[in-house]
């Protein structure tokens, strides 16, 4: 963890909101209700917050967490902060009972925020994998229990994760309803580029997979080939070694209903590791850009069921 926890954006809201400014608007404000970067001025005078600004285009007034998840929160902005970095500089994450104690606010809003800062995470509008013939692994996992399953034997039961890793770039994780032919291979097709050479297992669900791609190599686990050269799925299974830890010893609980959110926050974090040349404070930054143009509401969080023990 490379930063100050005694900084002052960490411990003056006056100062969260400042550096907040200077993330979200480098060069100018911007008008969060008409988009204008014109006429826009600082509201002035002792009755008015710091930070106030007023649109003169739309006659607008609008302050930094307008139109961003931290927007109408009772909840300092420099404990928000705070969780975005905590959040972005633990390679596992961190549970809500942490956010909890550190931040001096009850579990439920730990809980809260903690879904709201995955949800600035979440990355949209992106393009196919594979370009130029890069290999790209495929793998599921299975984890947790599926709401109201009764079989306990095999990985009927379990919800099933499935993900894409370009070698030496990102990967994207699908909460998906099986792992079936017919439900992975239209996700495989709609994000990787034909002319990508796609690696897998031995598994079934991907025995035609060569008729979509440049080429599709894979290895036989059942008869403890796990590497054949260039072909090989350990890759995603690095991802998924750290997500399961992640999953089972810092987070604990998990809705099935959350699922895609803890996925979104673990390929953040890869997508953002420091061998592409991030570090903690530039993922905190994406965070805090990402949380423009994203509302959650307590109620769309919990959709009526809130934390559940699964695991």
């Amino acid at each position: 963890m490379s930063f100050d926890l005694t900084a002052p954006m960490f411990t003056d809201a006056e100062a969260a909101r400042e550096a907040l400014e200077a993330v979200r608007w480098p060069n100018s404000p911007t008008c969060p209700h008409c988009g204008s970067v014109e006429k826009i001025g600082a509201v002035q005078g002792k009755s008015h917050r710091p930070g106030l600004f007023y649109c003169g285009e739309c006659k607008g007034q609008f302050t930094v967490t307008v139109g961003t998840v931290f927007e109408r929160s009772k909840i300092a902005l420099n404990k928000w902060l705070l969780a975005v970095h905590l959040m972005a500089a633990s390679k596992k994450g961190v549970s809500s009972h942490q956010l909890h104690r550190m931040l001096g606010v009850t579990y439920k809003t730990a809980w809260f925020m903690s879904h709201r800062i995955r949800e600035a995470m979440v990355s949209g509008g992106l393009a196919p994998m594979g370009g130029n013939g890069a290999p790209v692994e495929a793998d599921e996992t299975f984890i947790g229990k599926k709401e109201g399953a009764k079989v306990k034997r095999g990985v009927g039961h379990k919800r099933v994760v499935l993900s894409l890793v370009e070698r030496g770039g990102e990967v994207r994780s699908f909460h998906v309803a099986s792992h079936g032919a017919l439900t992975v291979m239209p996700v495989l097709r709609a994000h990787i580029v034909p002319e990508a050479s796609l690696m897998t297992d031995e598994a079934g669900q991907y025995r035609f997979a060569g008729e979509y791609f440049a080429s599709h190599g894979f290895t036989t686990h059942s008869a403890g080939e796990y590497d054949r050269g260039n072909i090989h799925t350990n890759t995603v299974e690095g991802v998924f070694s750290i997500f399961k830890r992640g999953m089972k010893g810092v987070y604990q609980h998990c809705g099935e209903q959350h699922l895609h959110r803890y996925l979104s926050e673990f390929d953040f974090r890869y997508n953002t590791r420091t061998k592409l040349g991030y570090s903690d404070a530039d993922r905190a930054a994406l965070v805090m850009r990402g949380a423009e143009g994203k509302r959650l509401t307590y109620q769309q969080a919990a959709e009526q069921h809130g934390p559940k023990v699964v695991f």
